[in-house]
This record gives C-alpha cells, structure tokens and sequence, in this order.
C-alpha cells in the first residue's frame, strides 16, 4: 500500500491541475471502488471548484467550494495519471512507466482550463468519499488520527507519551495510526534502523534521548523519500504514471542477507514476521 511519501508525491503531482480549477466534467465509469460512491457523487462534483489539493495521513483532500471535500485513498493500487494539452507531467524523478490498462479506468475528472486526471485502479482497494469540510475532523475516517509526522506536533515528548507503560515492540506502535500518522511498514523499518533501535524492543523502555534519535530519523526517512518520489513497489506510481526509485536506497527493507550499512556495523539484515508483515532489521545494531 502506498504510504506517505507516496501519497504526498501523487499531492505535489497533482496539485498544478487541479488546485484552484473547476471541474468541468466527472465521470464515473462504475458506481463503486472499495465502498460505494457517495450518492449524486458526479453531480455534486460537477460545477465544483476545488479550492487546494492536501494531505491527511495517506488521504488526498480536496476541498470544494460547496462546503465539501473530496478524500480519495489509493489503496493498494490506485494511480491517478494526467492528461494535458501542453503535455504530461513528470514531478520529480521517476522511472517511466508504462500506460495503465483502460479497463481499470474508474473516475475521470476534467477541468475549465483543459486539465483531465484519471483515477485507475485494478484490484478497487481505494476509495472516494465527499465529506462535509466543517466535520472532516470528527470523520470516522479521521478521527483519532495521530499526528501528521512531519509536523511540528510530532515530536519525543509526543513519542513518550504515547510509548509510557507500552510493551508492544516499537514496530507495533509507529504503525498505529492513532500514534502518528501516515507511517507504513517500509519506512518503519528505514527509520528504526537509522536509529539504530530493535522493531521488537518494548516501547515503554526506549529512552527520550532515542526517541528524540528516531523522531529525527523518521522525519529524515520520509523527506528523503519524498524527494526521491516514493517508494514504488509493484503496481503503485506517481500521478503522471511514472515510477519512483526510492527503493534502490533502502537501507534495510527488503535487504535480507545483505550487509548492513550503519557506520561501524559488520551486522546482516534479516527478517522477521510481525503482526503478519515482514520486518527488516540488523540484529547486530539494532537494540
């Protein structure tokens, strides 16, 4: 599934056709993604001006000028592709990739200045709803979401509070949403080993001085990342259809076998199953 480099990558790709534009035309090619499409959803959309394009944790938010906005999620391989007269876009930097099958072309949407975005999604893990933007907050989608870790309000002391007393691994709890926001297995993974901290080591007994070590490294992990453009593993790409390469500096994921590359570390990676994913990690420094 994408995470949030992903998902703010696609953001940044998007954001030049459609902030500030009114869509001149929606379609929706079937009635439903994951879950239904909202009710009327082309004719509420349709008119429309979206007023910004942003990010919520792995979310795109698109606020209206009707007092809605639309959140889309990519689920495990939606892609939006751009389509426009001066030519596609390419931020960032990306390996080409070639064109999606236009049977899994689900949602387009056209805008006055000529801009047209088509959402693909293969296997229909992802999914569009229009939510009041006054009660986004108190959403079931949002609510309780931690938060946003590139944000000011992610920091140690936040990490403390919510590892005090806590025997689940340190893996375990930066994956729960409710803790921080957005984060996903691989970057985990990258950010506990460039802490040098055990994905497996009870979170109540890491001190402030290495949360503050593993704050930093997951904001550098995920600003790395998102230069990079994302991750990219199978279906995902970014929203000119082209593929990131992020994966070829990962440190840790999916490097099993593999020396590993801290400073003074003669460790190897290895793998290990966690709540059902496969974690990643130098049992040598990380500790």
């Amino acid at each position: 599934m994408p995470e949030l480099p992903e998902v703010e990558t696609v953001r940044r790709g998007l954001s030049p056709v459609l902030s500030g534009q009114r869509l001149a035309r929606v379609e929706a090619r079937r009635p439903d993604l994951r879950f239904p499409l909202p009710e009327g959803f082309v004719q509420r959309l349709a008119g429309a001006r979206i007023l910004d394009l942003k990010r919520r944790a792995k979310y795109l938010l698109a606020p209206l000028d009707r007092g809605e906005t639309l959140v889309m999620h990519l689920g495990m391989s939606g892609r939006f592709e751009i389509a426009r007269p001066e030519g596609a876009v390419r931020p960032g930097e990306f390996h080409y990739a070639a064109d999606p099958d236009p049977r899994h072309a689900h949602v387009v949407f056209e805008t006055d200045a000529g801009g047209r975005v088509t959402y693909y999604d293969p296997r229909r893990f992802g999914y569009m709803g229009l939510v009041e933007t006054a009660a986004l907050e108190s959403h079931a989608w949002f609510a309780g979401l931690g938060p946003e870790p590139l944000s000011d309000a992610f920091d140690a002391a936040r990490l403390e509070a919510a590892f005090a007393g806590r025997a689940q691994g340190a893996k375990t709890l930066l994956l729960d949403q409710r803790v921080v926001a957005g984060l996903g297995n691989i970057y985990v993974c990258e950010a506990l080993h460039r802490a040098r901290i055990s994905p497996f080591k009870p979170a109540g007994r890491i001190g402030r001085g290495r949360l503050s070590a593993l704050t930093q490294a997951i904001r550098q992990v995920l600003e790395d990342a998102i230069a990079a453009g994302g991750s990219t593993l199978r279906d995902y790409a970014a929203a000119d259809g082209a593929l990131g390469y992020f994966q070829h500096r990962f440190a840790v994921y999916d490097r099993e076998g593999q020396p590993c590359g801290n400073s003074g570390c003669s460790g190897v990676i290895a793998r290990k199953v966690q709540g059902g994913r496969s974690t990643f990690y130098c049992p040598a420094c990380q500790r």
